[in-house]
């Protein structure tokens, strides 16, 4: 009997939202899925919301981001190839890297985190390299990763090391920007904010405003919110929708081009959000036709 208490004792209690991320992270690797359908499905399934779904959603995301820049810490950190690791093992020192490197996590958190999540997922024996390698990751910040491992580095190499983007996608910027392509790569990785459309006649800026939304710097129409979208009322009734300032601008300049009166006519509707602005812009009494052959 006390042997059984031991043994209970030692199992690891994961975090859920760790464990979501690993589980959504795992399905993006073996089994080509696409890491925001099936984060969201797991989230759903499990019940996770708030601070730990929010959590979960930075993990698996900021991970997926910085995925190439870091296996190259983790090859440094371990000694061998990532090609050389189990490929659920490399998987949990993703996650690990990025909350030593990128998250306000501690690393101690970070590290004894990862390893229960290894001994839950994977098993007992890997704990071992888990503890090892991610301890070696924490031993430097993410500056000092990049110093040491872009030293040798032709710049556009080391560019591609800093921002975590594939080397072509860092030529591609770089011949359309010029000096300005670092700044972009570096934008391209900030974490986005979820952006609601205000469909005018539907919802008041107040309301919005009463549910903890602040109005964005472009679209008069935008709104920012954190948490799930989905449990404000006005986007549950389809009063408010998510979308990006960048939809929302382009509906707008196509209600203010001057035509003549009659029926508006959008021949790409997708799955309908520039639509349904278009239709609140358009205003009583004008009648629009959307199609989309997909």
């Amino acid at each position: 009997m006390s042997q059984a208490r031991g043994r209970a004792r030692r199992r690891p209690r994961v975090d859920q939202a760790r464990r979501v991320a690993y589980d959504a992270l795992r399905a993006v690797h073996a089994s080509d899925a696409y890491a925001n359908l099936v984060l969201s499905d797991l989230l759903a399934q499990r019940r996770l919301t708030g601070r730990d779904a929010a959590f979960a959603t930075e993990l698996l995301h900021g991970t997926c981001r910085g995925e190439g820049s870091y296996d190259r810490v983790v090859a440094a950190a371990s000694g061998r190839a990532v090609t050389d690791l189990q490929p659920a093992v490399l998987d949990v020192l993703r996650l690990g890297t990025h909350q030593l490197l990128r998250m306000d996590v501690p690393d101690h958190a970070a590290v004894a985190t990862s390893v229960d999540l290894a001994r839950s997922a994977v098993g007992e024996r890997v704990a071992g390299l888990v503890n090892a390698v991610l301890r070696r990751v924490g031993e430097r910040s993410w500056e000092q990763w990049v110093d040491q491992l872009g030293a040798a580095l032709p710049p556009p190499e080391r560019l591609a090391l800093a921002t975590a983007h594939p080397r072509w996608v860092v030529d591609a910027f770089t011949d359309l920007l010029g000096d300005e392509a670092a700044d972009a790569l570096a934008a391209d990785n900030v974490t986005p904010v979820t952006t609601l459309v205000r469909r005018p006649g539907l919802v008041e800026p107040e309301e919005l405003e009463a549910a903890g939304a602040e109005p964005t710097g472009l679209s008069p129409f935008g709104w920012r919110v954190t948490g799930n979208p989905g449990e404000l009322a006005a986007v549950r009734e389809g009063r408010a929708g998510v979308q990006d300032e960048g939809s929302q601008l382009v509906a707008l300049a196509l209600a203010r081009v001057e035509a003549p009166e009659g029926p508006w006519l959008d021949l790409c509707a997708g799955p309908g959000g520039k639509t349904a602005l278009l239709a609140a812009l358009a205003g009583p009494g004008t009648r629009l036709v959307a199609a989309e052959r997909q």
